[in-house]
């Protein structure tokens, strides 16, 4: 109730501030102010105000400011006006067949989502959320990197994983694939990972480069074995009622928009990784290369574990 009524009180103070505006978006991150996603995810909201001409504003709140991720999700469920950047992973508890987007080694590429985004399958998956569960999915185009183990031991095989205690997502695809890697899974609201790690109470994490610079995380691992066990692709979600009760030429403005802002997040996204690498290796993180192969066997049986072997071949077809 605490969770609600503060999160009520944020967006409350925002529209306060924004009173101007027939229609206020309040959009939610974990991830720092500083990184890529959320940059673009400010200048989209420029673009968005100038556009509407003042109709429609966005406002973006970083650093889970409305909450964890799960209480964000039923504020917008209630049919709040608030949006999240958000992983199909934990959109599967409410359509389980999204989940197979963050199912590890789907693709090559964070590229390859487009094709799969383009599908009927994929299409006919998000209208059902849509009515199922009040959930809006607009896009899911913002690349957030690939995924590497973040530890404080070395890691070059999955052995070395054995009972290490990985932070991860709270959701079964997540779960699943850090288990089958060989670590103990244990989820965690992204915020608490450095205090979980500087404290001892998990071993390392599964991130990707430039969230885990945003968090310090360099402060409090010394090794990080890249695995890109998954190419984090996410979306953003809002209320589907306060979707449609917007004009169509507002909903038209928003969707593109958004996608775009997407797609630039994507590529800053990808050009920073190695600058990223480099920042962390000279505060004193070694990278290891590892036999990724390895790693793929294991988490295979994952797909046939949750049911997606179902749509995998149908998806990647083309690769």
């Amino acid at each position: 109730m605490k969770t609600v009524v503060l999160v009520s009180a944020v967006a409350l103070a925002a529209g306060a501030n924004l009173a101007q505006a027939a229609y206020q978006l309040n959009l939610s991150s974990a991830l720092s102010a500083q990184d890529p996603i959320v940059q673009a995810m400010e200048e989209a909201s420029q673009t968005i105000a100038e556009r509407s001409d003042g109709e429609l504003t966005v406002q973006v709140f970083p650093n889970s400011q409305l909450g964890s991720d799960e209480d964000v999700v039923e504020q917008i469920r209630s049919g709040a006006n608030i949006a999240i950047l958000i992983d199909a992973g934990r959109l599967s508890e409410y359509q389980e067949e999204l989940g197979i987007l963050s199912a590890p080694y789907l693709v090559e590429s964070h590229e390859d989502y487009e094709r799969i985004t383009s599908s009927e399958r994929y299409q006919g998956w998000v209208e059902s959320l849509a009515e199922n569960s009040g959930l809006r999915l607009l896009n899911y185009n913002w690349f957030q990197g690939s995924r590497h183990m973040l530890t404080q031991e070395p890691v070059e095989t999955p052995e070395d994983l054995d009972g290490v205690r990985v932070r991860t997502i709270n959701s079964p695809v997540w779960v699943k694939t850090i288990e089958a890697m060989g670590a103990t899974p244990t989820p965690l609201p992204w915020s608490e990972v450095y205090s979980a790690l500087q404290l001892g109470s998990i071993d390392g994490a599964e991130a990707q480069l430039t969230a885990a610079e945003g968090q310090n995380l360099h402060e409090v691992i010394d090794h990080i074995a890249l695995t890109g066990h998954i190419h984090l692709m996410t979306g953003i979600a809002t209320s589907e009622e306060w979707y449609q009760s917007l004009p169509e030429e507002l909903r038209t403005l928003l969707d593109e928009e958004l996608r775009r802002a997407g797609e630039e997040a994507s590529q800053a996204t990808a050009d920073a990784q190695e600058a990223v690498r480099e920042r962390m290796e000279a505060e004193g993180v070694t990278f290891t290369e590892v036999d990724v192969e390895l790693f793929r066997e294991r988490v295979d049986g994952v797909y046939e574990e949750l049911g997606y072997d179902r749509f995998r071949d149908e998806l990647t077809a083309g690769e």
